[in-house]
């Protein structure tokens, strides 16, 4: 008798495949080795996502700041509050104990929720875009403290020159538009809009790079600012074709002239900081194709590929 098992065998053995997560060891190689301290050089720290530290002794600025990362049930089914203590635990990991900026590139949660939180207990001045406005507004955050991101206008913090720049969420973007009044958590997932999405150029007097958090790109969006260091979102990148990947490259590597790249934005956020990082599950993304696919781009290009460990303070310009 047909029970169907022989029929449904591929399928189950395709959905057990989708929920497992890809291994890094094959990408171990590419860790970025820590950086010794050296008086006034930049140094970064990745804290997963895109929350990026740079500080270089006198000022401290950090992308983002999300440390909350609530499960993926919670996401999916529930309502999402920052999580002090894990705000806490984030901050300390990294040695982060007062910041002069945080810069949220756009609204989502997994860029935004946490944004108000960490400049309130570090002392920072909170900059983004209208909606990531309205978050802050919701959580009581002080509007003289809010800085509204003008693109293509650079500003000064320290030694640090930052200029926003138009960007585009990557493909599938779950919660597009934008947040038009105040958003108090708790809050669903799909609450917290994209608003306006950005490239944040910086520029010292060490160097020069790009903090782009979503694999997608506009046209002529980053013409005449160029990067020694690009740290490269590929989220999702791994589902898109071939000619996409190519044109990505193109526009963010290869136009803005850098010569090194650190993929970000490519870890299973639904796990807490305090367990390893692991990339996202493959029913989400395929990190082995766009690694696979940076790899050889960076080695015919001759670009250094080098992969971040979370928590490790690291050079942005190595020699």
């Amino acid at each position: 008798m047909d029970t169907g098992t022989e029929r449904r065998g591929p399928r189950v053995t395709a959905v057990l495949r989708g929920l497992r997560a890809p291994s890094l060891a094959p990408w171990t190689y590419l860790y970025e080795p820590p950086a010794p301290p050296r008086p006034g050089a930049p140094r970064t720290v990745f804290l997963g996502v895109s929350t990026l530290l740079l500080d270089d002794g006198d000022t401290a600025i950090l992308t983002d700041g999300f440390f909350s990362r609530p499960g993926l049930l919670r996401m999916r089914f529930g309502r999402l509050r920052p999580d002090r203590s894990r705000i806490n635990a984030g901050l300390h990991q990294a040695g982060i104990d007062r910041l002069d900026a945080v810069f949220v590139v756009h609204s989502h949660y997994d860029h935004a929720l946490d944004s108000p939180a960490v400049a309130t207990v570090t002392g920072a001045r909170l900059i983004g875009s209208a909606s990531t406005r309205n978050i802050a507004r919701g959580q009581g955050f002080p509007d003289d403290r809010f800085q509204t991101a003008v693109t293509g206008e650079p500003f000064t913090i320290g030694r640090f020159t930052l200029t926003a720049l138009p960007a585009r969420h990557s493909p599938g973007d779950i919660a597009p538009g934008r947040i038009d009044r105040p958003l108090r958590p708790p809050a669903r997932a799909t609450d917290y809009r994209t608003g306006d999405c950005y490239t944040l150029h910086v520029r010292h007097d060490a160097g020069r790079l790009l903090i782009h958090a979503s694999a997608h790109s506009l046209p002529g969006a980053l013409d005449g600012h160029h990067a020694d260091t690009v740290y490269l979102g590929i989220g999702a990148l791994g589902r898109q074709d071939e000619a996409f990947r190519e044109e990505y490259w193109h526009r963010l590597v290869t136009a803005t002239g850098a010569r090194r790249v650190v993929p970000i934005h490519w870890d299973d956020f639904f796990r807490p900081l305090d367990r390893p990082l692991r990339p996202f599950r493959a029913f989400l993304d395929d990190f082995p194709a766009t690694m696979g696919f940076l790899t050889r781009k960076a080695e015919r290009a001759g670009v250094s590929l080098a992969l971040p460990v979370v928590g490790r303070r690291a050079d942005p310009w190595p020699a």
